[in-house]
This record gives structure tokens, C-alpha cells and sequence, in this order.
């Protein structure tokens, strides 16, 4: 196996992904939101609970400005802040109720698109995409 030519393909389909990515959220944001917000939020959704390091390392965001971006959502009602019991200085992000409710939108809408470019898949093509993103989650993307 050519580990090189691999890497490749990686970079190939990492790009791939990020451009299908912008198709299937392309105006789906409110518009009282950033990019930045609506990238926070969708990561808080899919990972909550949340640290706020954990917010700045994966968008990749100074822990300052990742600090106002939150208190931003926080004002919005889109989250809360929940203080660890056992260690009161540590703080996980979660979404509010608000916040639920527009992503859960969000998704709805973001699915809709998802299954209209998967509409002609056969039911074997959809086993063998879901037996992919499987492998790939648990050993590339983990």
C-alpha cells in the first residue's frame, strides 16, 4: 500500500467534503447569526456538552474570541452554561431549549438536501455509503 498516494486520496476527499458541506448548509443559518455562530452551534449539537477549549480547538478560534462568541449565543438564548459539580471552575457548553429548536431546523432542512442528492442511490449503495462513513469515523475520524 502506497501510504503517500493514500494521504492523497485523503486530501482529496477532505476537500470534497468541506465543499459538499457548504452545499447542504448554503443559507441555512438565521440572519442574526455569524458563519462563526452557526459553526459553534452546529458543533455544540452534535458534541454537547461542551467545554469552551473544546469549542476553540475544534473551529480553531483564539480562546478569546471563542469566550465573546459564546457570550454572543449565550445572549441570544441559543445556550447555557453548566458548572461542573465536582469542579466548580470548569464550565460545558450546551444549547438551550432556543438553541435545540433552531438546530433541530436546521437539520431538517440540511437532511431534506442531503436525501435529494442521495435519491438515486440504490438501497446497496446506501449500505455501502453508511459501511464507509462507519470505517472512516472510527478510523480516520475519531
Amino acid at each position: 500500500m502506497d501510504k503517500s498516494a493514500l494521504f492523497y486520496k485523503l486530501v482529496s476527499f477532505t476537500s470534497s467534503v468541506h465543499r459538499v458541506t457548504t452545499e447542504l448548509t448554503k443559507d441555512i443559518k438565521a440572519d442574526f447569526l455569524t458563519q462563526v455562530q452557526y459553526k459553534i452551534l452546529e458543533y455544540i449539537a452534535i458534541s454537547q456538552p461542551v467545554t469552551p477549549s473544546d469549542v476553540s480547538e475544534c473551529q480553531n478560534i483564539s480562546m478569546p474570541n471563542t469566550s465573546r462568541e459564546l457570550r454572543k449565543l449565550m445572549e441570544k438564548g441559543l445556550i447555557e452554561k453548566i458548572t461542573d459539580t465536582e469542579d466548580r471552575r470548569k464550565q460545558f457548553i450546551c444549547l438551550s431549549e432556543n438553541g435545540k429548536t433552531m438546530m433541530n431546523e436546521a437539520f431538517t432542512f440540511i437532511e431534506s438536501r442531503f436525501l435529494h442528492r442521495m435519491q438515486n442511490a440504490s438501497e446497496e449503495d446506501l449500505a455501502e455509503i453508511e459501511r464507509a462513513l462507519e470505517i472512516l469515523q472510527s478510523k480516520v475520524f475519531y
